[in-house]
């Protein structure tokens, strides 16, 4: 039971550990004014009010970076999964109840990854012109 307990320590760690440094790593930083209003976090070329493609406004910087912001977190959750899956598997010492609890864990992060995919791939086709261009 300890080496369980130790297991899911040494996971969340290196998990908590990974994020941390994706937290502080440099980013090179710019200031852009959209609207007037100066920011740090999108880019946004306005070439008109009211008649501005989609292209050209705020929103669309920012449903680019949240659609950044979550292939990189679904990325991380998913390696994460496959290492838990992979340290249960190669820890199960011929209990076949550990076996089926990491194949199950390794089933559903690889059922994650295409679902996300598929949505990824949805959001594509429904946005005229696509997410990038």
């Amino acid at each position: 039971m300890k080496i369980k307990q130790t297991i899911k320590t040494l996971v969340v760690s290196a998990m908590l550990l990974m994020s941390g440094f994706s937290l502080v790593a440099p980013t090179a930083t710019f200031a852009a004014t959209c609207g007037g209003v100066t920011t740090a976090i999108i880019s946004c070329d306005e070439k008109g009010g009211k008649n501005a493609e989609v292209q050209d406004t705020g929103v669309w910087g920012v449903l680019l970076l949240a659609i950044n912001i979550l292939t990189a977190g679904i990325g991380v959750a998913a390696i994460g999964g496959i290492i838990y899956g992979a340290i249960l598997y190669t820890s199960a010492g011929g209990s076949p109840e550990q076996v089926k609890k990491a194949m199950q864990v390794i089933t559903n992060v690889v059922i994650g990854v295409v679902a996300y995919a598929l949505m990824f791939a949805g959001l594509n086709f429904l946005i005229p012109g696509g997410l990038f261009n």
